[in-house]
Formats: structure tokens, sequence, C-alpha cells
């Protein structure tokens, strides 16, 4: 989920000036994360299925030609970034970790975690509600909070918005329209392929300074069961500037990766 590269792209995902944050801030914006993280739960806990808790959950790693967020390259120099995570679900509720490790140091250099809520309203409409807390090695922490919301129908069209209120200067609104669709293959393989289109509105820390069309993606994706818990799923994503802005403000370029992620589910 975040970012690592060279200065130029560093300026491009952070802005002009970002000095290291005093542990004291580092400890607010962390209070702020679970502070939406109680809040979330107690929403949760008002539906009578948070009572029936079924806890479910993952743990994977990622080996990818680059580290692409948001039409950023934020590789750095390195040939390959390895990315590991996990997921915990429970009653609605899931709670991830994420990290990106650099091929050229070997450390980890950020680590991210995501609290969501996704429920359902009726058979056609879903919904998920989150927070992500940003951690990175050097620079200020922040959060975003997203609304997501999804129809259950062909193609699966899904609207999301992310809002960073730690951080951003300006309005901090960032949104994304994506659709998708998935095949059988075979009994244990699926195919899926996806297209995504960004809107940037003044998310001054994340994105940029401006209000406009920022990036489009398409991806294409296998996922290989070799067992009940064991998923191997390699994919390659494209991604493009959709305006002057996000090329000249933002500094995206075409960008091409491809990876493969080895999942064990629980």
């Amino acid at each position: 989920m975040d970012w690592f590269c060279n200065v130029a792209s560093w300026r491009a995902r952070w802005g002009p000036s970002r000095e290291k944050p005093s542990r004291n801030k580092e400890n607010r914006r962390m209070k702020k994360f679970f502070v939406v993280l109680a809040a979330m739960m107690m929403i949760g806990s008002v539906s009578p299925a948070f009572a029936e808790i079924e806890v479910s959950g993952d743990a994977y790693v990622s080996i990818n030609s680059m580290y692409l967020w948001r039409g950023f390259d934020l590789s750095a120099d390195d040939s390959f970034v390895a990315q590991p995570g996990a997921d915990v679900s429970f009653g609605g509720f899931s709670l991830g970790w994420w990290g990106n490790m650099s091929e050229n140091t070997g450390e980890m250099n950020e680590v991210d975690l995501v609290l969501d809520y996704s429920f359902d309203l009726g058979e056609l409409v879903s919904m998920s509600i989150g927070n992500i807390l940003y951690d990175v090695d050097g620079f200020k922490t922040t959060n975003e909070l997203y609304l997501g919301v999804s129809l259950n129908t062909v193609l699966e069209p899904s609207l999301t918005i992310y809002y960073d209120y730690d951080e951003c200067e300006e309005t901090g609104a960032f949104y994304t329209f994506s659709v998708g669709h998935g095949f059988d293959l075979a009994e244990n393989i699926g195919l899926g392929i996806g297209a995504l289109v960004s809107y940037n509105q003044e998310s001054d820390f994340a994105v940029g300074n401006y209000s406009d069309l920022h990036n489009a993606e398409l991806s294409l994706g296998l996922d290989y069961s070799v067992t009940d818990q064991i998923v191997v799923s390699p994919a390659v994503i494209y991604s493009t500037p959709m305006s002057d802005d996000a090329e000249d403000i933002s500094g995206i370029d075409d960008e091409f990766m491809g990876g493969v992620t080895v999942a064990l589910n629980f």
C-alpha cells in the first residue's frame, strides 16, 4: 500500500517538505487509528450477527517487479519488491497488516494497518468503511478513511472514496471507480480481469494539489488453488495517467507491473 521511491517520486507522493515527526505526533496518529477502530467496533456490535462471530484469515507474500500505487512507481532502484501481509476477519470486520521490503536493503521500510467493516444492504448493494494507517520510515505517519459501495451485478461496479484527514492541507479526497469479472478456467483455476479509473480532489499530501482525473489501470490475474488453503496468484497491471495534471504535477507515467502472490488461508 505505501510507497518507497527516489527523491522525485517521494515529492510526488508526499509533497516538497516532509520533516520527520516527533514521537508525540506519531503517538497521536496511532491514537486516531485506534479511536476509529473502537468506534467501528461499537457500530458493528449493535448488529445481531456480531454475537455469531466466525474468525478467518490469511497470510501472504507478494513478489512484484515494482512498487505501484495510484500510478506511482515507488520502487526506487529496486529490481523487485517483497510485500508480505496478513488479514484476520471476524463478524464483518477485518484487520490487516501490510509491509514493503526493499530488495536493495533487505529491510522493511513501511508498515500499514487497515481496519475494515463490510456489510450488505440487501442482495444488490455491498458497502465497506475503513481506515488505513500509513507508517513509512523517516516520514510523517498519516491516516486515510475510506468508504466503498459496490453492486453485486454484472461487472461488479465499485466506487471508493478516500479521505486523508491527518496530513492533507486541502480537500484530501481521492476517488476510484472500478469494474471486474471472474471466470472459472478449471476446478482449481480462476481468471480475473479488471479496470479502474481514479480522480484526485486536491489530495495534496498523497497525490498532488489539483482536481482532475488521475490514472487508469487494467489488470489481469490468475488464482491457482494448490490446496484448500494455499493459493498462488500471478498478476499483471498496466497504469497510465489520465490528465496533464497527473503527468505534470504528480509526475506519473505509463507503468507495467508483474508479480506473484502466495497466500495461506485459514
